[in-house]
């Protein structure tokens, strides 16, 4: 796969805004509980700092997305926060790898210095594990932080990572 990852476009809004609601709807990686429409889609990935988007060239199909804004403000804006989404039938392809590392660069070049997840849940074993092997550092757990969809609680890993 000749995967180029690029920054957003108008044109991505239905693929991205697919990739995200995949994530959404699975309701085991990210705090939202409400899939986006095409009515406030654009308007969410054109507000972060960056929205990367991950095009296989050869198939010309977009495969994953990540979004990075601030994490705080003022004295604390200088920490930024990431999401990262690949198609659901994409996954294991080392697609996620590739965002993450991106990622970083360009939270770099905004003027970040930290990378920082909030919530990363604990059963999520493949991003635990990228993070863990990517230099990613374990600030804390907390316990019962995210509300499955089964009803039950699972911990979730704060991490975070110099730019």
């Amino acid at each position: 796969m000749d995967l180029q990852i690029r920054e957003y476009t108008d044109d991505d809004r239905d693929a991205v805004m697919h990739i995200w609601n995949q994530v959404v709807e699975d309701g085991v990686a990210f705090p939202q509980e409400n899939e986006l429409t095409k009515g406030d889609a654009d308007a969410f990935f054109k507000q972060q700092s960056y929205t990367g988007v991950a095009q296989d060239l050869d198939r010309g199909e977009i495969v994953g997305m990540y979004i990075l804004h601030p994490n705080n403000v003022g004295r604390c804006g200088h920490i930024c926060n990431a999401s990262y989404a690949v198609r659901k039938e994409m996954r294991g392809e080392h697609i996620g790898e590739k965002l993450v590392k991106d990622c970083l660069r360009m939270a770099h070049e905004k003027g970040f210095r930290i990378l920082q997840f909030n919530a990363v849940v604990a059963n999520n074993i493949h991003a635990i594990h990228l993070y863990e092997r990517l230099g990613f550092l374990r600030i804390g757990t907390v316990e019962g932080g995210y509300h499955m969809p089964d009803g039950t609680y699972e911990d979730i890993i704060l991490f975070y990572h110099k730019v």
